[in-house]
């Protein structure tokens, strides 16, 4: 069955375009998630929206939204003056401009889409698009609008179809100098340096994501299996400690030293399984 999109539209660029769909790229169903209940009687409790004023429960029908205008003072927008908003971004995502991908500040990056063609006669139009960008190495910016609200989007060719990134705006990204002020300069000695660089290099690879265990969502599992299956949830036996503060030459020192021992320790249990397998 295929994926259901989350928006469709046109991708345009100049006098080139094709329709098009957008599809999340990220979920968090897989999750462990929980559900409000009534501790007494075990039941799932429901959200009942109340005035404040009145106090009094609000039914499905009554429930609007509003402006305030002023304090207490809400101005009433109805759906209908809503979706008589259209724009071009409303159903056409329009390549503005190319940059550098590297030019584009990680703190913008928002959410992932995959983008792709919606039928064949337009995929010609999508595939040279694609392939452009993918040559000149740029990436592309735009604008849709998702959730009623108009986002900036970064396309750039991904496998057979495109990566689109919504970016944030430059008011919601906040500036660093505040929160990093109190950060002195401090001229590092060569030495301290040489053996940071040699533990960065030991613990070099690639990034591979399928790798990183989310170890909280594991623990979590664990504990509704434990409540599941009637046993009591124990607090752990080892408490969490705070690292000793050391001298920072021997921790970098220290530190290689515990590196350099791993592998050793490590390869008795490959001797031993390849022992096993030639009994």
């Amino acid at each position: 069955m295929a994926p259901r999109a989350y928006w469709k539209g046109y991708l345009k660029l100049s006098l080139v375009s094709c329709p098009i769909a957008l599809y999340p790229a990220a979920s968090n169903a897989e999750k462990v998630s929980f559900n409000r209940i009534n501790k007494k009687t075990g039941n799932r409790l429901r959200q009942l929206l109340v005035d404040s004023g009145s106090e009094e429960p609000v039914e499905r029908e009554d429930i609007g939204r509003g402006y305030e205008v002023a304090k207490g003072e809400y101005l009433i927008v109805e759906d209908e003056e809503l979706e008589k908003i259209q724009i071009e971004s409303t159903h056409t995502i329009t390549i503005e401009s190319f940059v550098p991908k590297a030019e584009v500040d990680e703190r913008y990056i928002d959410n992932p889409y995959y983008l792709a063609p919606t039928d064949k006669v337009g995929q010609d139009a999508f595939a040279v698009i694609r392939d452009s960008m993918r040559e000149t190495k740029m990436v592309g910016l735009g604008r849709v609008v998702i959730a009623r609200r108009e986002r900036v989007v970064m396309l750039e060719p991904f496998d057979k179809g495109l990566l689109a990134t919504t970016l944030r705006y430059a008011y919601e990204v906040r500036e660093a100098a505040s929160y990093f002020e109190d950060i002195a300069d401090i001229e590092i000695p060569e030495e301290m340096k040489d053996l940071a660089g040699h533990i960065i290099q030991t613990k070099s690879g690639h990034f591979e994501p399928a790798k990183f265990e989310d170890h909280y969502e594991t623990a979590l599992t664990e504990l509704l299996k434990q409540k599941q299956a009637g046993r009591a949830i124990e607090a752990p036996t080892t408490e969490m400690k705070a690292p000793r503060v050391i001298n920072l030459m021997d921790a970098l020192k220290a530190s290689i030293e515990a590196d350099v021992k791993k592998p050793a320790a490590a390869s008795a249990p490959r001797r031993a399984a390849k022992k096993r397998s030639t009994a």
